[in-house]
């Protein structure tokens, strides 16, 4: 194992054994290269590694913090990550995403409050029947992080947020290829969002299958 890896590997250890928690500072440079058995080089790499990650924050003239460890905040990592992406990957994304959020939206049927299910509906009102492809896409991915955020689950909604980003140009195409794709968009999106004001975990997992199919398909068809 590389010596920056075990370094890695032990600042890891004390993390997840409860040694260090979520805000805590850590030791002196010297004190914890010391304590763990490792140069002070190979600790400041480890270091700035964890950093990236948002595992470790570095405050520069005051020590250096365990992170919150929240979701969101580890989960920024994928999406730098998936933004190095190859077209050829979308399809693949799709399908993870099709997997992911209709349980997500099923999870969101029971918990979504009125004036969330009132959000929603006054962002579809916003957009009318004729938006541009753009704003189509913005509106869509809004929609959808609404709805996952209603689910309650911050990983579920972290996860998707940084899987999206892979998909926009698949759907901005998609909009300004396919005839209809703007109007079938706002029908499945009104059809979703019926589902939720009913409360049906089913009808609104269904529809939300059906929504994020509709763009996997075409895409299939003109690849």
């Amino acid at each position: 194992m590389a010596v920056t890896d075990e370094a890695i590997e032990k600042i890891k250890g004390m993390i997840v054994s409860g040694a260090l928690r979520p805000g805590d500072r850590l030791p002196k440079e010297s004190e914890l290269a010391a304590e763990l058995g490792l140069s002070r080089n190979s600790l400041r790499e480890a270091v700035r590694a964890l950093s990236l990650i948002r595992i470790l924050d570095v405050r520069q003239g005051d020590g250096t913090y365990v992170t919150s460890l929240d979701p969101q905040l580890l989960l920024e990592a994928l999406s730098f990550v998936v933004d190095f992406h190859r077209d050829d990957t979308v399809l693949e994304f799709l399908a993870v995403r099709r997997i992911l959020e209709p349980a997500a939206t099923a999870m969101a049927a029971t918990s979504i409050s009125r004036d969330q299910l009132d959000g929603l509906a006054a962002q579809l009102d916003e957009l009318g029947p004729e938006p541009s492809v753009e704003e189509l896409v913005a509106a869509d991915l809004d929609f959808h992080r609404g709805i996952v955020a209603a689910s309650g689950n911050s990983v579920l909604c972290s996860l998707l947020d940084g899987l999206s980003g892979p998909t926009t140009r698949a759907r901005i195409w998609r909009g300004l290829t396919q005839e209809d794709a703007v109007g079938r968009t706002l029908r499945e999106h009104r059809a979703i969002l019926a589902a939720l004001r009913d409360g049906d975990p089913e009808a609104a997992r269904s529809w939300a299958t059906v929504h994020i199919a509709s763009v996997e398909q075409w895409l299939r068809s003109t690849l």
